[in-house]
């Protein structure tokens, strides 16, 4: 399966297919606004402003199964992200993005993603325990604002933590956007 054989409602529930996106670098987010990593949106902004005249995008799909941190409406959602941290990219509608019901697009980057890239910051100590962690739990999504990096051909580069805030995928980005 591709990345492009899959679809995505937009919050007014209208199927979109990811095909629409070929041909573009991507970065795919789960997002919550109510999580102590919200500010990444300010981030997420940015890099879409300095990227999107190369072909980048930013596909911001809320997610509300970490402790109800995505509450109301998809529109609702959307006109937060709007208001408050001045978002243009597109916000889509909710989704799951872990057990049985985990939308398609999810159970597709979780299987062919490569680990999570780890914060620069941590010590070899912190990387081993991260990764132990990381083969307890599977693939599975651990927390809101985990981030996949797609080529221009949906090839999946990277797959980066939470904790990695956005400012620093810069120069990634620019590598897969030639």
């Amino acid at each position: 399966m591709s990345l492009y054989e899959l679809s995505v409602k937009r919050t007014n529930q209208e199927e979109v297919s990811l095909l629409n996106y070929k041909g573009k670098v991507l970065l795919i987010v789960n997002t919550a606004t109510g999580c102590g990593f919200t500010p990444q949106y300010e981030g997420l902004e940015a890099l879409y402003q300095d990227f999107k005249t190369q072909g980048f995008e930013v596909l911001d799909f809320p997610c509300n199964q970490f402790l109800n941190q995505a509450p109301g409406t998809d529109e609702e959602v959307s006109q937060f992200c709007k208001l408050n941290y001045g978002t243009t990219f597109e916000t889509f509608a909710k989704i799951n993005v872990n057990g049985k019901e985990a939308h398609p697009l999810y159970q597709f980057l979780r299987n062919n993603a490569p680990e999570d890239n780890q914060d620069e910051g941590l010590n070899k100590f912190q990387q081993v325990l991260q990764k132990l962690k990381q083969t307890v739990s599977g693939n599975s999504i651990k927390w809101n604002f985990t981030k996949f990096l797609i080529d221009r051909e949906g090839n999946i580069l990277a797959r980066y933590n939470p904790t990695v805030k956005p400012t620093s995928l810069r120069e990634a980005i620019q590598k897969a956007l030639g």
